[in-house]
């Protein structure tokens, strides 16, 4: 038996960090919303073992891929001796900020249930999916959510009214930003490491009940701090971006990704259009509506 599924990444809305925690990870609050830009795994029932391969020769195809841990925690929780092989068609920006790591991690044990015809729970899924990454528990669901503790406990959220029918200009500069780098650097911003509790909710208010025009200067992340006094040229293209029309831009999750709202799909490409007849043609971008297709 084979199967391919999609894996999908995401932005933060909102990513506010509230302080430190004596695990060593950061309690926070985020608001995420999917996004239709996808990796594409492939599975298929083996005797046994864990064979993974991958289109991109720069990730690594051993245990420290999350695929391969997925595939590994899967195995041992349901009991199976069998094995499964893996194929993975990368096509989201790595070290972005937009989770395709986590996605990719999630959609791997959602495909292995379904190969293996359902030996897990959803509950076990999700403490699997909890030890693998904070962001993890997010791509068990669909939808837009709102994530506490380090990220991992998810309540998922109805579609967002502001949002519907907007359009995303997704850029990503050609380096990245390392997760524990980013975290662990809000040691020298006290202001950004402990943000005040209560703005994804407040967020999620004004993202229910306002318009995509009223949304400038209310979406935050906390890790723009670190990010942009390593990496000026991330404030360059917000400054830009802002200038030029964008309704709301912000860096999602650790970064670099930026990304810029827009009301309709001709201003997402002019705004694409514009930043890059000004920044050249190095950054990665994309084009696509806010909404994943559904």
């Amino acid at each position: 038996m084979a199967l391919d599924r999609t894996s999908s990444c995401k932005i933060n809305l909102l990513l506010n960090v509230l302080g430190p925690r004596p695990d060593g990870y950061h309690d926070l609050e985020t608001v995420l919303h999917p996004v239709g830009l996808c990796d594409r795994l492939e599975f298929e029932r083996s005797a046994a073992g864990i064979a993974f391969s991958c289109n991109d020769p720069k990730l690594p195809i051993d245990g420290r891929n999350l695929v391969v841990r997925a595939a590994q925690r899967f195995l041992a929780e349901a009991g199976l001796t069998e094995g499964v092989r893996l194929r993975l068609d990368k096509r989201i920006p790595v070290a972005a900020g937009l989770g395709g790591g986590s996605g990719n991690a999630a959609a791997a044990l959602l495909g292995l249930n379904e190969l293996f015809e359902h030996p897990l729970s959803a509950n076990q899924l999700a403490r699997l999916a909890s030890k693998l990454g904070a962001d993890v528990p997010f791509f068990l669901q669909p939808a837009p959510a709102l994530a506490t503790g380090r990220g991992e406990h998810v309540r998922s959220l109805d579609w967002f009214p502001a949002l519907h029918r907007a359009w995303l200009l997704l850029i990503h500069p050609g380096f990245g930003i390392p997760t524990a780098w980013a975290y662990q650097s809000l040691k020298r911003f006290p202001e950004a490491l402990h943000g005040q509790p209560g703005r994804a909710q407040r967020l999620v208010e004004h993202l229910r009940s306002e318009t995509l025009a009223d949304l400038s200067g209310k979406l935050y992340n906390s890790l723009e701090t670190p990010a942009f006094a390593k990496h000026p040229i991330l404030a360059l293209y917000q400054e830009f971006l802002r200038a030029a029309g964008a309704a709301a831009v912000l860096m999602s999750g650790s970064g670099s990704a930026t990304f810029a709202l827009a009301g309709n799909e001709n201003t997402a490409r002019e705004l694409r259009d514009r930043f890059l007849s000004h920044f050249g043609n190095t950054p990665w971008t994309a084009v696509l509506p806010v909404e994943p297709p559904r």
